[in-house]
């Protein structure tokens, strides 16, 4: 099964520069867990205390995940999931 992530500017030190990287897994969870098999520090990054930061905005094929289940959030072949850093100021 092959999910495409899209990465932000600030994560790509972990994937060696790359926009996109390709992952598995039945989950979102189970995505952030082999994605930091190859590119170690980047699910925690992610995930703290078994939920997504406070800060971490995560889509799976346009749609929150915070929505669809969080790190439970099931994918499927061909998904596309967007990690976005959130933006705050004034």
């Amino acid at each position: 099964m092959a999910i495409e992530v899209r990465i932000p500017t600030i994560l790509r030190t972990l994937t060696d520069g790359s926009k996109a990287v390709e992952g598995k897994g039945a989950t979102l969870d189970e995505l952030f867990a082999d994605l930091d098999t190859r590119h170690p520090g980047l699910r925690d990054r992610l995930v703290e205390g078994g939920r997504l930061r406070k800060f971490v905005n995560v889509y799976l094929n346009d749609e929150d995940v915070r929505f669809l289940g969080g790190l439970g959030t099931e994918l499927s072949d061909g998904d596309n999931v967007t990690i976005l850093p959130a933006v705050a100021g004034g």
